[in-house]
């Protein structure tokens, strides 16, 4: 006889049997009730910065090992890596007008590797490079974001150039995944340096998006921003 089963098998039985837009309405409602848990248990809110930086090395670096152990591009997507460097140098231009302090150097750290794993891709490695699956168009999510930059930014003191700047970079960031899910879902097949690189690239943004929000104070505005993102990831994966 089988024993009882577990209330978290349980769980994870019933979510596995729901449909996509149910498995996409839980993970949204699930991360929005993280950030609330966050806020209230975390008070210097540049920890969940310095978290997501560390887990977006951790991604970056498992590439890195892919790119130059295994000599092959195969399965990831150079437009993410191409948005990722976008919102990163909006991200470093803002750290240096507003604040120039530790988010300066990682987000500088960050970037230069994401630019070594996009010359590997683009020149050294291009052969293995699966540009018939990474079909993702780019102003898809790069003109939404900036619409949207324009529409919803913070109200701060500072000049409302590098609000926007700030606010565009932050939705990008959210978003910047769509085209390696894209990718994943045309190839079929996901290999595991690519799964762990997705996962800890899931991490990252939801550290650093609980990070800007609640750093700013900018809950309500922010966590409309984070529940559009999270909805449209999962839309994306589904299509």
């Amino acid at each position: 006889m089988r024993g009882p089963k577990r209330p978290l098998g349980v769980v994870t039985s019933w979510v596995r049997r729901q449909p996509p837009k149910v498995k996409a309405f839980l993970a949204v409602v699930t991360g929005m009730a993280a950030l609330v848990f966050i806020r209230f248990i975390v008070h210097d809110h540049d920890n969940l910065f310095v978290a997501a930086e560390a887990a977006h090395a951790l991604g970056i670096g498992v590439l890195i090992y892919k790119l130059t152990k295994e000599k092959t591009c195969a399965g990831l997507s150079l437009k993410s890596q191409d948005l990722t460097a976008l919102f990163l140098a909006v991200r470093l231009y803002c750290s240096f007008v507003m604040e120039y302090d530790i988010h300066t150097i990682l987000d500088t750290a960050t970037l230069v590797a994401t630019l070594f794993v996009i010359y590997m891709i683009r020149f050294k490695l291009r052969s293995t490079y699966m540009v018939d699956k990474d079909n993702f168009a780019l102003y898809y999510v790069v003109l939404p974001c900036a619409g949207l930059a324009l529409l919803i930014h913070p109200s701060t003191s500072h000049n409302i150039v590098n609000r926007i700047s700030w606010a565009f970079c932050v939705y990008l960031e959210a978003v910047s995944v769509l085209p390696q899910l894209r990718l994943m879902q045309n190839n079929k097949i996901v290999e595991p340096f690519t799964a762990h690189y997705v996962f800890a690239l899931g991490v990252a943004r939801f550290l650093s998006c609980a990070h800007w929000v609640l750093q700013s104070g900018w809950w309500a505005t922010g966590a409309t921003a984070s529940l559009r993102g999270g909805v449209t990831s999962a839309a994306g994966y589904k299509a």
